[in-house]
């Protein structure tokens, strides 16, 4: 099972270790990074394989959206499946 993270916001130092630490922290294993910074605006979308995760789902979504208000960033993490639908035309 996979889930993808986007991350939207102000560009800052970290931002790719900080979530990638997070993720990590709680075996969330990260398949694919892309991210693009124009002028100071970051966006970064992240595949991971939540398979082996190492606490519910919600914790981990949590701990990420946590992180984006410390940050000042827009973080959101959703199973692959409802992302693909939702992008289905």
């Amino acid at each position: 099972m996979k889930a993808v993270i986007t991350v939207i916001g102000h560009d800052t130092v970290g931002i790719l270790h900080k979530v990638s630490g997070i993720c990590a922290s709680r075996n969330a294993n990260v398949l694919e990074v892309t991210q693009s910074v124009l002028q100071d605006l970051f966006a970064m979308f992240m595949l991971v394989d939540i398979r082996s995760l190492s606490c519910e789902f919600s914790e981990l979504s949590d701990a990420l959206t946590a992180l984006g208000k410390e940050l000042g960033l827009s973080i959101h993490i959703m199973h692959e499946d409802i992302f693909n639908s939702m992008h289905r035309i």
